[in-house]
Order: structure tokens, then sequence, then C-alpha cells
């Protein structure tokens, strides 16, 4: 690929659907030019990974906001099967789980780095 790297984010194989599922997610607020860098990966692994008796590929991008309005104008006239939605981290999780998941501060500082590097 020219020495430029890739990274999908996340990639799932959906066994009811039977497609792959990839999920790109984004620190700050929605952007346009996200959905072209999703629809390049939704490409590469419909070439490069998907079988022929899969469906095609899904594609989510999570941001951390979104406009609406923006994101349906953005999603207008996009062939390939893709979604926008927000994420919300919550401020404090059940006792039980406080131990054994990241705390809200070591996500968000995760999620800026990822965010910086694209």
């Amino acid at each position: 690929m020219g020495g430029d790297d890739f990274f999908i984010d996340l990639l799932f194989y959906h066994l009811k659907l039977r497609c792959y599922v990839v999920i790109e997610l984004k620190a700050g607020k929605f952007k346009p030019e996200h959905l072209g860098q999703l629809g390049f990966y939704l490409t590469a692994v419909d070439r490069q990974v998907k079988n022929e008796q899969d469906n095609p590929t899904i594609g989510l991008l999570l941001c951390k906001s979104k406009n609406k309005v923006v994101a349906e104008y953005a999603l207008g006239d996009k062939s390939q099967p893709m979604g926008i939605a927000e994420y919300k981290l919550l401020e404090s999780l059940p006792a039980e789980l406080q131990t054994s998941l990241p705390s809200i501060e070591q996500i968000e500082r995760e999620l800026g780095d990822v965010g910086e590097t694209k």
C-alpha cells in the first residue's frame, strides 16, 4: 500500500447476517471524511477477507458526537452499508466492575491518543 499504514479499529464477523462488520472509532466529533476512510476499509475487507458466500461488509462509525443533518448528507449517496452512531462514556461503574475495567480517564486518554494518530 505504498508504505502507508492502515489499521481497522475493530473487525467482527456477524454469524446470523453472515458478513464482516468494521467498526471505526473516532475520539472527536463526526467529520464527513471519516466515511471515506470507513469506505476504504469496507472495500479492503470485501476484496481481501470476505468469501464468496459472505454478504457485503457493514461499516459502523462511532464518534463522540455528530450533527444529524451533516451525517444524513454524508451518508446520502453511499452505496456501501454504513452507519454513524455516538458513544457516551458513563461517569460511574458498578462496584464489581470498577476493579476489572479501565477508568473513564484511561479510556478518554486512550481514545485521545488514537484520534491524534489518525
